[in-house]
């Protein structure tokens, strides 16, 4: 990763109401592809949007625009989930996800929203427990789709689908369906898609990984002091103390009385025996 990346970066989520979902998820992959074309990935989508939408009749219905899509982003380009290999990094890598035509329910969904747009259909994301969905609202209400196969939900089904949550998060219980099916906002999808590669990276202890990922949501989410911490704790592993300290303490500063602040002073006081230690 570059400063270049992460200015870049930065540039894209600075201002809540005009943040480029496409553009910044495709900008994550500079983490491990630093010479993506960006160029040539707008040009591909907007390629196939333009032919999408000389298909579609004038006077089409929001309907029929939605099953024209349905058709070609799943039968004739043939996205679908990754399912053999539904860990892989480069499932969350929509620029990887574009040319291999198999990701995750997230990156097939922001390919998929940002062709919507090109025909006119204001696709949403929601950030459902477990599995990314989307929607779209028309005259009759909401139509929920899965960006695994584009299949439309029914209330059932989505009822069926949170049921396992409510046990792991007692406080969902008290929600109706309605709330797990709000539109989320460009940089709550942007920050799941980080997520889901710093867990990928965490599990694999690939440090550098993390680091990057980790980089990216502190620009994201700047008023997260638990993401300076993690960047700390990424500088650490990677025996980097000077920067690891910089972040720890900026945590404990904010959280002095946070349940693993007894942990991260413990790591700070190694931290600042590695850099006493002469070479």
């Amino acid at each position: 990763m570059t400063l270049k990346s992460l200015d870049y970066f930065a540039s894209l989520v600075r201002q809540d109401d005009s943040i480029p979902l496409f553009e910044t998820a495709l900008a994550i992959g500079q983490d491990v592809y630093p010479h993506l074309d960006f160029a040539a990935h707008q040009i591909e989508i907007d390629t196939i949007g333009f032919q999408l939408l000389k298909r579609i009749p004038a006077d089409a219905s929001h309907i029929q625009k939605l099953r024209m899509l349905n058709h070609l982003f799943f039968q004739e380009m043939g996205f679908a989930g990754n399912i053999n290999n539904f860990f892989d990094a480069d499932n969350s890598y929509v620029h990887r996800v574009m040319a291999t035509r198999r990701g995750i329910p997230i990156t097939l969904a922001v390919i998929y929203m940002e062709l919507g747009q090109q025909i006119g259909l204001d696709m949403k994301g929601i950030s459902f427990p477990g599995h990314f969905l989307m929607k779209l609202t028309v005259q009759s209400g909401e139509i929920v789709l899965d960006p695994i196969n584009g299949s439309s939900l029914s209330r059932e089904e989505l009822e069926e689908r949170i049921e396992p949550y409510m046990g792991m998060h007692s406080e969902y219980g008290e929600l109706p369906l309605a709330a797990y099916l709000r539109a989320a906002h460009p940089r709550e999808i942007v920050e799941r898609i980080l997520r889901n590669l710093k867990a990928i990276f965490m599990d694999s202890e690939r440090w550098q990984r993390v680091l990057d990922v980790q980089q990216r949501l502190v620009i994201l989410l700047p008023d997260d002091i638990t993401e300076r911490r993690d960047r700390g704790l990424a500088h650490a592993h990677l025996a980097e103390p000077h920067a690891a300290l910089e972040d720890l303490e900026a945590y404990l500063s904010l959280r002095p009385d946070a349940a693993d602040a007894p942990a991260i002073e413990e790591k700070m006081i190694s931290l600042r025996a590695a850099i006493r230690r002469p070479n």
